[in-house]
C-alpha cells in the first residue's frame, strides 16, 4: 500500500510473468542455479557463508557459453559466488566486471570502509574508487558497457545488493515512506531507487533502439529478511 514502483509495475504489465517460479532460501544457491542452469547443490553451492557459496570452477555458466558464441559479457554489482581465483566473475565467463566483495557492501570480504556511498569496488580484479550510491554505480556501469557494445550481441548480468541490509539510501528515496517507520522507510527507499534505475535503463535501451531486440529479465534471488 505504501511502496511506489511505477517502472517495475509498467515492466510487469507488459511482460511474460512466471507465476510458478521458485528460488532457494538464500541468495548464493539461486545465483549458481541461474548462471549454470543446474540445481544449486550440483554446483557446490548451498548457503552463503563458510565456503558454502563458492561455485565450482568447472561449472559452465551462461556467460561462458555466450562469450564463446561471440557475445560481449558484463557483470555488475553482487557476485557472491567466490571472491578469489578461480571463482570470481572474470573467471566464469564475464569479460567486463565491476562488483563488491562478499554477500553485501560493507561485509568482511568487501573493501574496508565501504558504506554504499562513494565506495571502492573491483573492476577486472583491480580496486577502483567510484562516485555515487552503490545501486546507481551498478546501473551506470552496465549502461556504459551496453553503450560501448551496442553494435554487438551482449549479455549483462546486473545484480543489485540492495535492498540488503544495512538499510542505507539517500533520504530523497526514503522520505516518502517515513510513516512506515525508520527501518522500513529506508528499505522501501532502496527499492524505490532500484525502480528508478530500472526505468532509466529501459528508457536508454528504447532510445538506442535496442529494446525490441533485447531479452530483459527482472528476477529475485531469494526472499527477504
Amino acid at each position: 500500500p505504501l511502496l511506489k514502483t511505477p517502472n517495475l509495475d509498467q515492466l510487469h504489465a507488459a511482460s511474460v510473468r512466471l507465476t510458478n517460479y521458485h528460488v532457494d532460501p538464500t541468495c548464493s544457491p539461486t545465483r549458481s542455479a541461474l548462471l549454470s542452469g543446474r540445481y544449486s547443490t550440483k554446483t557446490g553451492v548451498w548457503h552463503t557463508i563458510c565456503g558454502r557459496s563458492l561455485m565450482a570452477p568447472e561449472e559452465l555458466t551462461i556467460a561462458e557459453i555466450l562469450s564463446a558464441a561471440g557475445y560481449q559479457t558484463g557483470m555488475f554489482g553482487k557476485w557472491h559466488l567466490g571472491d578469489a581465483y578461480p571463482t570470481r566473475p572474470q573467471d566464469q565467463g564475464f569479460q567486463s566486471v565491476v562488483y563488491h566483495g562478499g554477500g553485501g557492501v560493507g561485509q568482511t570480504p568487501d573493501y574496508f570502509g565501504n558504506d554504499y556511498f562513494d565506495d571502492t569496488y573491483w573492476r577486472q580484479g583491480q580496486v577502483e574508487k567510484f562516485d555515487g550510491y552503490c545501486t546507481d554505480v551498478w546501473f551506470r556501469e552496465a549502461q556504459k558497457f551496453i553503450h560501448q557494445h551496442r553494435q554487438d550481441p551482449f549479455f549483462v548480468y546486473l545484480s543489485t545488493n540492495a535492498p540488503h541490509g544495512p538499510f542505507l539510501v539517500d533520504e530523497k528515496y526514503s522520505a516518502p515512506y517515513v510513516e512506515a517507520g525508520d527501518g522500513p522507510s529506508r528499505f522501501l527507499g532502496m527499492i524505490a531507487n532500484i525502480d528508478e534505475n530500472v526505468g532509466n535503463l529501459v528508457a536508454y535501451l528504447k532510445e538506442q533502439q535496442l529494446w525490441d531486440n533485447t531479452i530483459f529479465i527482472f528476477t529475485t534471488d531469494n526472499g527477504t529478511a
